[in-house]
């Protein structure tokens, strides 16, 4: 997954793409279920036990920089500073409703995190439009512009995207998600956590670090273990939007010994 920060002086946006090419039976009750397949095999082999350095190699690696951008700071934390409420538009009731749960799940494991659906754009902060494969770069061209388009298609050819605009003091103040609805479940479960996620903040893609969905060669189509800890670092109150790397480190060790016990107590972890 590529970022770009396109150089409008009004609108910083911070977009974010994820090519994904897994095709797994598109079995909606199985994916309303948490039964894919593709999705127990990978929680039954998932890494669960992390050191503080591998979580905090993790955490700064995402939460700072962007893997592609054109203009804009990227040496600050960047998080909404507030309740996350997210809208989707779709005539498919059964990826709505797909996209609840992934919602829903993200705020039962993200512990300082107020994230919910609503049912009314214009009081959402976080606009998610699912659209049809065919349709992905006109809805693209609709939001950022066809000349942005163009080069978002050329540089990342995504298969979903999203970006966010942040005011001056680094709070993110709006985030769009493009999903696909027609690419089978995983992809489309991969792409909805994975896009939710990152526009949440963490929005640089690593190839250094082999646990995270933010990385291009990882897919998951769950909220795994180690991007919890990325997220409920993020959204400790101790992490502000605007701190730098140094004021970070200053306080993650108290910061990384609650969220351990959060995670470890949400996913019944026996460690």
């Amino acid at each position: 997954m590529s970022a770009l920060t396109p150089s409008s002086p009004a609108l910083r946006f911070a977009l974010l793409a994820l090519a994904a090419f897994i095709l797994v039976p598109d079995t909606a009750s199985m994916a309303a279920a948490g039964e894919l397949p593709a999705v127990s095999s990978r929680q039954r082999a998932e890494k669960k036990s992390f050191t503080d350095g591998e979580i905090v190699e993790g955490f700064l690696k995402t939460a700072f920089g962007a893997e592609y951008h054109l203009a804009g700071r990227v040496d600050r934390i960047r998080k909404f500073d507030g309740p996350v409420r997210v809208f989707a538009e779709s005539d498919r009731a059964d990826r709505k409703t797909q996209l609840a749960k992934v919602v829903a799940d993200i705020g039962r494991r993200v512990q300082h995190l107020d994230i919910a659906m609503i049912d009314t754009n214009e009081a959402a902060n976080v606009r998610v439009k699912l659209v049809r494969d065919r349709d992905l770069f006109r809805t693209i061209s609709s939001f950022y512009g066809a000349e942005k388009a163009r080069e978002i298609r050329t540089s990342l050819d995504p298969q979903c995207l999203s970006g966010f605009r942040k005011n001056d003091d680094f709070e993110i103040e709006h985030s769009d998600v493009i999903l696909t609805v027609d690419n089978g479940d995983f992809v489309f479960l991969d792409c909805a956590y994975e896009e939710l996620l990152q526009s949440l903040g963490p929005i640089n893609d690593t190839a250094s670090v082999p646990w995270t969905m933010f990385n291009d060669n990882v897919s998951m189509g769950y909220f795994d273990i180690y991007d919890q800890y990325i997220l409920n670092l993020l959204y400790d109150p101790r992490i502000k939007a605007g701190m730098t790397v140094a004021e970070v480190k200053a306080v993650l060790p108290a910061v990384l010994k609650d969220v351990r016990a959060w995670v470890k107590r949400v996913n019944d972890l026996k460690e």
